[in-house]
């Protein structure tokens, strides 16, 4: 799932500067401590997101879901000025 998404933010290189964003703020506190050393978001959070969109914490996001998430957070900043 993880490499559908990226292969799916690669085609959309407006949306690199926002992807890249998201992963700085969900990134885990000290995620470089812990295997696997990839700057991702807590479980717990993950899961409450995926059971608030689909009503099932173990569904996995499509890449076009993920696409419109870094789409609606690209305009959200953008009405907000920032």
């Amino acid at each position: 799932m993880i490499r559908a998404a990226v292969v799916a933010v690669v085609g959309h290189p407006s949306l690199w500067p926002t992807a890249w964003r998201q992963v700085r703020r969900l990134a885990a506190p000290g995620w470089w401590r812990r295997a696997p050393f990839l700057p991702l978001p807590p479980r717990e959070y993950v899961e409450f997101r995926l059971q608030t969109q689909y009503g099932d914490a173990e569904r996995a996001p499509t890449p076009h879901d993920v696409v419109n998430y870094l789409t609606w957070c690209r305009q959200w900043r953008d009405l907000r000025g920032g």
